[in-house]
């Protein structure tokens, strides 16, 4: 690989130190039901993997807006939150006309990190179809740059999901 690509890519998420830290956890699961519909399945009436990602990202936007924060207005602040890091584990497959839950939690902020756990559960809960990990970082987008840490506003409604 040629020194001008490596340089156009993203350092590792374990490459950003924040000055000054904040750690926090939770054990709280914000909860978004959907419905399996044709637009998200095969030509089998399977899901398709990457509806299961299409999910867990309007499970994370409804988390978020449910505790103040409209990623709307985070973009407004020139903030975005970039998944930098994907992890998943299929279980179960899901059909059209399923009923799934989708169960999200930030586990941890380090600073301007944010990690995520998934959980897709069948309707009555009594299976579990994907788990999943995600990591985003706070990014200013008017530079395209990782942010050094994040903006008062964001740090104060994140803090409350922790």
């Amino acid at each position: 690989m040629s020194s001008l690509q490596e340089s156009n890519q993203l350092p590792p998420t374990t490459a950003i130190t924040p000055k000054t830290p904040l750690k926090a956890t939770t054990e709280k699961w914000f909860e978004y039901s959907v419905r399996v519909q044709p637009h998200h399945t095969d030509y089998a009436g399977v899901v398709w993997h990457g509806t299961y990602i299409t999910w867990m990202e309007t499970a994370r936007v409804e988390c978020l807006r449910s505790m103040g924060m409209d990623f709307a207005e985070l973009v407004k602040l020139g903030c975005d939150l970039p998944v930098v890091e994907l992890s998943l584990r299929y279980h179960r497959v899901l059909q059209l006309g399923e009923i799934a839950i989708v169960k999200t939690r930030m586990t941890e902020m380090t600073g301007v990190r944010m990690y995520w756990d998934y959980r897709i559960e069948s309707g009555d809960r009594q299976q579990v179809h994907v788990t999943g990990k995600i990591t985003l970082v706070a990014a200013d987008r008017e530079k395209g740059k990782i942010m050094r840490q994040l903006p008062p506003a964001v740090k104060d409604i994140l803090v409350k999901l922790l």
